[in-house]
């Protein structure tokens, strides 16, 4: 756990908060948290600083790789010249054949690891100074909500780990065992619920800093996912109140001039118009591209997929024929590359056709990518586009999911599952009128499929829903048929797959951290 020695953290911490300069007129090598936290500036800063942090988390190759190329929804593009460490560590993943050795998953570990020790030097030091009681309170409640969020994304992937409620001071503190998943997930309700008391209502238009709603979405995804769904109907409800809202139509959520639209409730923030530009380099469109020489036709832009490597992340055929005909999401989420493939097996794009009843003319194929976050850029692999962490449209299916497992309640799941469907078909052109319990279950979790693919709900969707391990073994005997190159071992999944390995360079460093099974 040498993320956690402070003095590095909070160096790190305060050195991306901001482009402004700071600690002129003192060495930083000699920095310490006693002396340092002087004004509600410097706390702002701080804060400024855990925001940052969450870019490693969710701009990182991990979040897809993890969240949605280990589902259903996503392949790659295999290459037989190209059989490097990296290359195959992430094709393992999606493979199911991954372990603690894989070089790609350790980035979430260590990404929310750093998150929560920034939360943690901020909530340790507030008492440093005398702060209003506005200020103090918001910045407490960001804090927490970091941290709420950085825990909650490793209890979903890694199962119980190390709970740090403060940052350590020694190595005794800081080489710590797992906690149980329970006392996890009991410790992020505790945070995200003391923020949501803390933050203030969102106001539009937003900053695309946490607010009240946030916390309370956060809350009440983890009591869906825990399975207290009168509490999660209770607090879902609130936010339901705040003033949030659909954006018009599907695409429109995602257009650069709609950040923190009314729609949002939490997403990662990137601005490449700043004097120091801050740009989606890890969680973008580029990683998704077939491996291509050039993607002009594409992007706009130059670049070679081949040598910085595309061909991830891509669309499977059971994702695509999941959308339902009239679904405007699908266009606005899959696109088509059409072109061919030369005798070295290096595709070359001539068009980009919509993928809605698409057939290739003859002499062409298409390779289907996903395009929800291609937007105008000038620089390769830099773009513009913030991540959605939560969306309204997710409080909704949320709220739906809640009503409906609590038995008797169905009826009242379907008016919010239904606004979500007007916007994909139409007013009234998509209506869900089941009340089965067991259909409607089916229905909810076919629509999140569809609405929030490529935001790597997916694989964490049929983990908490029990569905992962039928779904993924019946889709990995439809990969086997197609893909020969797929190794036996591969797609076996079991209930111990649906955890990732701790990674062995943390175990190694920590001989109180005991391996998830089946590792």
């Amino acid at each position: 756990m040498k993320k956690h020695i402070l003095y590095s953290i909070i160096i790190l911490t305060l050195g991306l908060a901001s482009c402004k300069k700071f600690l002129d007129e003192n060495n930083p090598n000699s920095i310490n948290l006693g002396s340092y936290f002087k004004s509600q500036n410097d706390f702002d800063l701080a804060v400024n600083g855990a925001y940052a942090q969450l870019r490693g988390i969710y701009n990182n190759r991990s979040a897809w790789l993890m969240g949605e190329m280990r589902s259903d929804n996503a392949h790659y593009d295999y290459t037989p010249t190209d059989q490097a460490v990296a290359t195959f560590s992430k094709w393992a993943i999606a493979d199911f054949i991954n372990d603690g050795s894989n070089i790609e998953t350790p980035a979430k570990w260590d990404a929310a690891y750093n998150a929560i020790s920034a939360a943690n030097t901020i909530l340790d030091h507030i008492n440093d100074v005398d702060l209003a009681v506005t200020s103090k309170n918001q910045i407490i409640g960001e804090a927490k909500f970091i941290r709420a969020l950085s825990y909650l994304e490793l209890v979903r992937y890694f199962g119980g780990v190390p709970i740090y409620p403060r940052a350590p001071l020694s190595r005794n503190e800081t080489y710590i065992a797992r906690s149980s998943a329970q006392e996890v997930y009991d410790f992020i309700i505790a945070d995200a619920k003391d923020a949501a008391e803390r933050l203030a209502p969102p106001s539009f238009p937003q900053t695309g800093r946490a607010t009240r709603g946030s916390a309370l979405t956060l809350l009440g995804d983890v009591y869906v996912t825990t399975k207290k769904y009168d509490l999660a109907e209770a607090v879902l409800k609130q936010v339901t109140q705040m003033n949030y809202g659909l954006m018009t139509t599907y695409p429109d959520v995602f257009q650069l001039a709609n950040k923190n639209s009314k729609e949002s409730i939490f997403e990662i923030q990137f601005n490449t118009g700043l004097s120091t530009p801050q740009a989606n380099t890890g969680g973008n469109v580029y990683n998704y591209l077939p491996r291509m020489t050039s993607t002009t036709i594409i992007t706009g832009v130059n670049t070679n997929t081949v040598t910085a490597p595309g061909g991830y992340n891509t669309p499977t055929q059971e994702l695509i024929s999941d959308y339902e005909s009239g679904d405007q999401r699908l266009d606005a989420t899959i696109a088509v590359a059409e072109g061919s493939f030369n005798v070295n097996d290096i595709f070359t794009a001539t068009a980009v056709k919509s993928v809605v009843g698409y057939t290739p003319p003859s002499g062409k194929v298409g390779r289907p990518f996903a395009k929800k976050f291609l937007h105008a850029h000038t620089i390769a692999n830099q773009t513009n586009d913030n991540l959605p962490i939560y969306r309204y449209a997710e409080v909704l299916l949320l709220l739906a999911e809640s009503l409906n497992e609590q038995g008797g309640k169905s009826a009242q799941a379907l008016p919010y599952l239904n606004q979500v469907r007007d916007r994909a078909f139409g007013a009234g052109k998509g209506t869900i009128s089941t009340t089965d319990q067991n259909a409607l279950r089916a229905i909810i979790l076919h629509e999140r499929r569809v609405e929030l693919a490529f935001e790597n709900k997916r694989w964490i969707d049929l983990v908490r829903t029990g569905n992962a391990i039928t779904v993924m073994n019946a889709f990995g005997v439809s990969q086997k048929q197609r893909f020969s190159y797929l190794q036996a071992g591969t797609y076996n999944i079991t209930q111990e797959k649906l955890l990732f390995p701790i990674p062995t360079s943390e175990i190694m460093l920590n001989d109180k951290l005991k391996q998830n099974p089946g590792y």
